[in-house]
């Protein structure tokens, strides 16, 4: 039996084009002569779908669609993902399903038995679990069919009771086929091939695992679709961060050879990856930051097109954080969409202009200098009767940020750009932004981002040549909003406030774990600090592209009005 495997691309709620993209799917695998296509989790409607399953419409459009695919399936067999309806009064309306369609009928339908209700995933609040497990027989051959989190409950805490995989190894399955909407974080890789070496080493036959690719706003799904044979050999690993197709032959993965044992370490979890590296160099290690560059791409790219959106506007400081992500918007869009504002006040440095115009020309992208001089003027005498003599604060601190929003929202409502936010994770943590200035924004590009990752990703954006200008990676991170400032000022040393912040979020330690690994007790209670009490300025941000295992946005829900660590 000939598998292929497609890794597809899909619309959330685009009927039309996943269908049409599922249905030229399955014309490649023909011509490949398959006998089976394998496309990944709710490919019908598209990874997440959230709310919209809630509506009857969306549901019978889901329906309709595979019944369009279905007349394509004559002489090959398609398993594909879906919602289906739960015709048992009990529990929700919903499973998370496959179906394998053959000879234009539906011939089998997998319900999906671990819902995460964690992360960005929150599938309980839709589906109701697999009631039953069995094997599907296709051709002559059965096939042990589970969907992406059905096979992640391993390891010494399991966070389930049931594994759909111990009920369908008692019918001797020929294959494990996985079909799956796995996001991507810069430890993903890593943990897919331990899960399903796993899997393949209990369980002795091979497996095909289809991931789906694409950012679905803030979600970035990586692909890396994987094949391993019945010896634990990974015999295809499909590319990252783009479509790809690729067949296999069953037989050749079944045949046993004489294997030098092999101690495999499993990893279960992200955060287990980097453990016995120091964080900074785990962080701004090369290879990852090789892949959150092309994840960046991939979520600008697919949040214009997805959106009906060409153009992208943002504000060029000279800092560090501003260049990448113009350097980035550049790239995934392309210089003639990509309109840069310089608005320098009397705090700003003339190298910071001189170094932003010299970015804007070493990428060719317009730019235009609109100082804020008169527009700060005017709030100061707009305000004048209430601020009174009152000694420069935040307040005119934050007048000159928001200024910069109002006038790059303006220019983005004037012309029908996208507004980029430009901050890091760093900044978001601490609460070093301000709301309806810097944090504006449709979409944050480095809002995941710390920013000891970010000074890696620009000098990565440099590997080949200078398009970054030296001096903004190598210059003190200042905002300018008063004379002389700098970001130590406010903050520790990025270099240390990086690493306490991946201890608290990403690895959820409190402050006695993270006061015993050697820093600080009254820094570490200082910073966590400010990290709970700038909850609200994080719940009124924009979505934020997701490169971690715990991003700010709807991966991590933390109460606002809370007094723990503040």
């Amino acid at each position: 039996m000939k598998i292929f495997l497609a890794q597809q691309n899909y619309h959330i709620g685009n009927f039309e084009a996943n269908a049409q993209k599922i249905i030229d799917g399955i014309s490649k695998a023909k011509e490949a002569g398959a006998d089976l296509i394998m496309f990944p989790e709710l490919s019908i409607c598209g990874y997440p779908p959230r709310d919209f399953v809630e509506f009857k419409d969306f549901i019978d459009q889901c329906y309709k669609t595979i019944d369009r695919v279905k007349e394509h399936a004559d002489t090959i067999g398609v398993l594909l993902g879906s919602p289906a309806y739960n015709p048992q009064k009990e529990g929700k309306d919903l499973f998370n399903a496959a179906f394998l369609l053959y000879e234009k009928e539906i011939k089998a339908e997998i319900h999906k038995t671990l819902l995460p209700t964690y992360d960005v995933f929150d599938e309980y609040r839709y589906f109701e679990p697999a009631f039953e497990w069995r094997c599907i027989d296709f051709k002559g051959k059965k096939l042990a069919v589970t969907i992406c989190e059905d096979i992640w409950n391993l390891g010494d805490n399991p966070l389930y009771r049931v594994t759909p995989m111990e009920h369908l190894i008692k019918e001797n399955p020929d294959v494990m086929l996985n079909i799956s909407a796995s996001p991507y974080n810069y430890a993903a890789d890593t943990v897919r091939k331990s899960i399903i070496e796993a899997h393949v080493a209990k369980y002795s036959i091979p497996m095909l695992y289809c991931n789906t690719v694409g950012a679905q706003t803030e979600v970035i799904f990586d692909g890396g679709s994987l094949v391993y044979d019945i010896n634990g050999q990974l015999i295809k690993e499909m590319k990252y961060f783009e479509e790809d197709y690729a067949i296999v032959d069953l037989e050749l993965l079944t045949q046993k050879k004489d294997m030098p044992a092999v101690a495999h370490k499993y990893y279960y979890s992200a955060n287990e990856v980097g453990r016995d590296t120091d964080t900074l160099d785990y962080l701004t290690d090369e290879k990852s930051i090789s892949e959150i560059h092309q994840a960046l791409l991939l979520g600008i790219r697919d949040y214009f097109g997805k959106m009906g959106f060409k153009k992208a506007i943002l504000g060029a400081s000279g800092g560090i954080d501003s260049a990448v992500v113009q350097a980035l918007a550049v790239e995934a869009l392309g210089k003639e969409n990509v309109h840069v504002l310089l608005m320098p006040s009397e705090y700003s440095s003339e190298h910071s202009i001189s170094d932003a115009e010299e970015l804007s020309k070493n990428l060719d992208n317009r730019y235009d200098i609109v100082p804020i001089k008169d527009v700060y003027n005017q709030f100061l005498s707009t305000l004048k009767p209430l601020f009174k003599d009152l000694p420069f604060s935040l307040a005119e601190e934050n007048i000159q940020s928001r200024s910069r929003g109002n006038l790059l929202m303006a220019v983005a409502n004037k012309f029908g750009y996208i507004l980029l936010n430009t901050s890091n994770k760093s900044e978001l943590a601490a609460g070093y932004g301000t709301l309806y200035g810097d944090m504006a924004g449709g979409i944050s590009v480095l809002g995941d981002l710390y920013k000891m990752q970010v000074y890696a990703l620009a000098k990565y954006i440099n590997r080949e040549k200078e398009i970054i200008p030296n001096n903004i990676i190598t210059k003190a991170p200042s905002a300018e909003l008063r004379p002389g400032q700098k970001d130590s000022d406010s903050l520790p040393d990025y270099h240390i406030l990086d690493r306490i912040l991946y201890q608290y979020i990403e690895l959820r330690q409190g402050p006695k774990e993270i006061i015993s690994s050697g820093y600080d007790a009254a820094l570490v209670n200082r910073i966590l600090k400010l990290v709970n009490t700038a909850e609200y300025k994080r719940n009124q941000f924009c979505p934020i592209i997701r490169v971690s295992s715990k991003a700010f946005g709807v991966g991590r829900r933390l109460p606002i009005v809370a007094k723990y660590l503040s």
